[in-house]
């Protein structure tokens, strides 16, 4: 799973079987413009696909739509969509354990449509102090 959220309470994700690498990130990314007509600035932590050449390209060929900043090295608590990661880790999946993948996937991605439908959850993640500098 991959996803965004915005302070504005937005959320965006991406299910996905495989590895995560540069052309699920850029495919996710390529979601994200389609969605959103201003300007993007995407904080991301340090994993390696976040700074591969085929990403570092991509950004480059799209820098007018969006732009990305890295998180200091091992910070969790500074990244807004963690607090959505445990969110899911505890709701979505924790409380029902699924027997399969497959119910594993429908049970993810019930979770967070009903989510992106309730801005105002999304928007309380913004609220712990850590991550008051992406509030505003």
């Amino acid at each position: 799973m991959m996803s965004s959220i915005t302070n504005r309470g937005h959320l965006c994700f991406l299910v996905f079987d495989g590895s995560f690498n540069a052309e699920v990130f850029i495919r996710f990314c390529r979601r994200l413009l389609r969605q959103r007509r201003r300007r993007i600035f995407l904080i991301v932590d340090g994993h390696p696909v976040h700074r591969s050449a085929a990403v570092r390209d991509w950004l480059q060929a799209n820098r007018r739509r969006i732009r990305m900043f890295f998180l200091p090295g091992y910070s969790p608590e500074l990244n807004p969509d963690e607090y959505l990661n445990n969110d899911v880790k505890t709701n979505a999946i924790g409380r029902q354990r699924p027997a399969t993948k497959d119910e594993l996937i429908l049970n993810l991605e019930l979770y967070l449509r009903d989510t992106q439908r309730r801005p105002h959850i999304v928007r309380n993640y913004f609220k712990a102090e850590p991550i008051q500098y992406a509030a505003g």
